[in-house]
Order: C-alpha cells, then structure tokens, then sequence
C-alpha cells in the first residue's frame, strides 16, 4: 500500500488560487480528487494527504467537503491566517475535523523570509501543538534556517519539510540548501517530504537528474522520517505521475522493503496520524 502525502485539488472558478494563471497552461484547469485518483491507483495508491492551495478559509472548507465526500482522502492540510487574534480558536475548532491534520502558511509567497518567528503567531504555533496538528513548512532554502529557529522555539509542533525545502536544481546551486537541510535533519525532529523535486528540475528533467537531492535527504533524514508525495497537479509542470514514481523507486532501490515501505506508507501514517493500513 502507499500513500501520497502530498497532493491538491481546485475549482478555478472559487477565485482565490492568486498564483494559478494562464500562464501556468498545464495545471491551469480544474482538478477533482477523482482525477487524482485516476493518476495515483494504477501505481497502488491506496489514500493521500490533500494539501491547501490557496491561503483562505473557504479553501480550508473546501478540502474538507472534499474529505467528506471521497474516503481515498485520509487527512487534510488546510490554512488559517496565523496571525488573526481569534486564531488560536480557530485551530481548536477546525482540529475537531477528523480529517483535518495539519496547517500550511504559504511562507514562499512571504515578502518576510522569518514572517514565521514573529511573537505574534506564537499563540497560534502552540494551539497547533496542542491539537496535534503538523506544521507543512511550505518553504525555500532561504527559510530554512528560520524553521530550525522555529523548531527550537516550539518542540511539541510536528513540523514537516514540504518539496524538500525546494532546492534550485535547475539553475545547479547544491548550497545553502544542502547543509540548511542537514541542520534540520541532526539538529530538530522534522520530517522531509520527498516530493517537489521533478519540479525544481525544471520542465521534463533528463531521467535520474534530481537523484543527488533525493539521495542527500535520504541520507540526512533516513527512511524512517521520510514522507513520499506526489505533489500533482504541480508536478504536471515537469513530467508526470508515472515519472516521478519510478524516480522515486530509483531513489529507494537500495532500502530494504521496510524501510521503502515506510516512506511509501508508514511515515505518512505516523506524520498525520491516519488510520492504519487494511489487512485482507
């Protein structure tokens, strides 16, 4: 069984997707969990993790109805605005959702690389905690040593590196993402979601060109707090579902079953606190 930690659905016609242009022509239409589900079962994809795309309520709400209604959607990373002074009240409230399992500020959009370490959301950080929500650090190299700051500060919040902190492995540059990444992975407890890489590589990447990314997180987090997603429909900008998977089965070829197991599906499980697999 396997489990994509990490993928996103959209009705363009909602109006809050600011970044979803036509300038985006490949992803830039609308996209229906059944979709995703056309793309991930083929590969043995039992359930998944959807994740926010628009930092509004109503997306938040949106994902959830989508929960509600497709049971292939195990948990929910929705959106609260952090810094709103009720938002502590809001958290407790949307953790109710059985569905919902975590929060994502889109700090790559920030103009304010440490918008995150600002007193002011501290409150809102340990009602996450406290509710036992993860934190998608939806992120860039320059962020990441704000988020071992952030980790320091708030030792209960669950904190889980999206797209692998989104190395920019087009344009070649390995620093300071390389050891940004190797801090957090010695120095806090955060998981890393190995997704975003085909992405990062720019359009249709040559085979095996984000295996050296792969390869250091792997290292640096080891299997055991490694998350695999898909990142679709995102990843359509670089090449497809079927591509990506079989670029993460090069990158885990050498692990034993259990441990590919366990980025396939374990950790997800652990992360989110989803319900176990099925046994037939």
């Amino acid at each position: 069984m396997t489990i994509d930690a990490h993928f996103h659905c959209w009705q363009l016609a909602r109006g809050d997707y600011g970044w979803l242009t036509p300038a985006l022509a490949p992803i830039c239409r609308d996209v229906a969990v059944i979709d995703w589900q056309a793309q991930a079962a083929p590969h043995g994809v039992t359930g998944g993790v959807l994740v926010q795309a628009a930092p509004t309520k109503a997306e938040t709400a949106f994902l959830l109805a989508q929960a509600d209604a497709h049971p292939a959607v195990l948990g929910v990373v929705g959106w609260v605005d952090l810094a709103a002074g009720d938002a502590s009240k809001r958290i407790e409230q949307l953790a109710r959702h059985p569905r919902l399992k975590g929060l994502r500020p889109m700090l790559q959009d920030m103009d304010d690389d440490e918008w995150i370490l600002r007193p002011a959301l501290a409150p809102a950080l340990r009602a996450m905690a406290d509710c036992g929500l993860v934190f998608d650090a939806l992120v860039k190299p320059a962020h990441l040593a704000h988020i071992l700051t952030l980790a320091r500060r708030h030792p209960g919040l669950r904190i889980v590196i999206d797209h692998t902190g989104k190395p920019g492995i087009a344009a070649g540059p390995w620093q300071p993402w390389a050891d940004g990444m190797a801090r957090l992975a010695s120095q806090t407890g955060a998981c890393c979601k190995l997704s975003g890489l085909l992405t990062e590589a720019g359009p249709s990447p040559a085979p095996g060109a984000v295996q050296p990314w792969a390869a250091h997180v792997l290292a640096c987090f080891g299997a055991d707090r490694l998350v695999w997603g898909s990142d679709w429909p995102v990843l359509e900008l670089a090449g497809s579902y079927a591509q990506w998977w079989a670029e993460t089965r090069q990158s885990l070829a050498g692990l034993s079953l259990q441990a590919q197991a366990a980025v396939m599906d374990g950790n997800a499980r652990r992360l989110y606190r989803l319900p176990p697999a099925s046994v037939t």
